[in-house]
């Protein structure tokens, strides 16, 4: 669940299992259901049980391996992804390839969503392209909008 993303009809077997679990105490009895589905998914400090929508925290999971492949150089899984996915630069570099793996692929997606709420920390700025990466700390996308200079001048 952490590498692959899962096919959503296996979510919402796995999901359909837990319902069948708190809800129905034989198979030829049917129970009534005294709390939606949505509040026991809700956090335990609004009333819910606090269970999780399992596509979501199959996203968030591949999302922490795409984190890990960007700051954990020393990793195997690091060390193996990037010998044949991206050579050059780092995982928010790389491309997707006809020919990748499944695992390749769910993480490439899972990217996009790290992209989408993540922001460069500047630091000494050696890893960082200003005129591409989200970096400005604003409600707005977070990248540079305005027009490169021609360096030529």
């Amino acid at each position: 669940m952490s590498v692959f993303r899962l096919p959503i009809g296996l979510l919402k077997d796995i999901e359909a299992m837990i319902r069948k679990f708190w809800w129905v105490c034989s198979e030829n009895s049917r129970k009534i259901h005294w709390v939606r589905w949505e509040t026991l998914c809700s956090s335990k400090s609004v009333g819910g049980m606090g269970f999780r929508d399992l596509r979501m925290f199959n996203d968030a999971m591949i999302g922490k391996q795409v984190w890990h492949l960007f700051h954990d150089r020393n990793s195997l899984v690091f060390k193996v992804f990037r010998a044949k996915y991206f050579l050059s630069g780092n995982i928010f570099d790389a491309k997707e390839s006809p020919r990748c793996s499944f695992a390749w692929r769910s993480i490439l997606q899972a990217r996009e969503g790290v992209l989408r709420g993540a922001r460069w920390r500047v630091g000494n700025g050696k890893d960082i392209s200003i005129w591409q990466h989200c970096w400005l700390p604003s409600a707005s996308s977070g990248c540079v909008i305005s027009p490169q200079r021609d360096q030529s001048l």
